[in-house]
């Protein structure tokens, strides 16, 4: 990996995760019962989509790093 790519990754993860944060945030905010009303359904609904896209995100960068660590490929023995 060159210097470009390891700045374009800096760059771009730190924004994309800020803005991911900052979503998060503003999710938490539909909390306030005063101003909303929603049901116990709801809130699992969301956590399970997070959770679910989390977990696929994670899932990606985990077999990008077996992809690149293993130089085995397939084998029968």
């Amino acid at each position: 990996m060159s210097a470009t790519d390891r700045e374009k990754f800096v760059r771009l993860a730190t924004r994309r995760v800020s803005n991911a944060l900052k979503a998060m945030q503003l999710i938490g905010n539909l909390a306030n019962r005063s101003n909303y009303d929603y049901t116990e359904t709801d809130v699992q609904k969301i956590f399970r989509a997070l959770q679910d896209e989390l977990s696929a995100s994670r899932k990606k960068f985990e077999m990008a790093q077996k992809r690149q660590g293993n130089g085995v490929g397939f084998t029968l023995e």
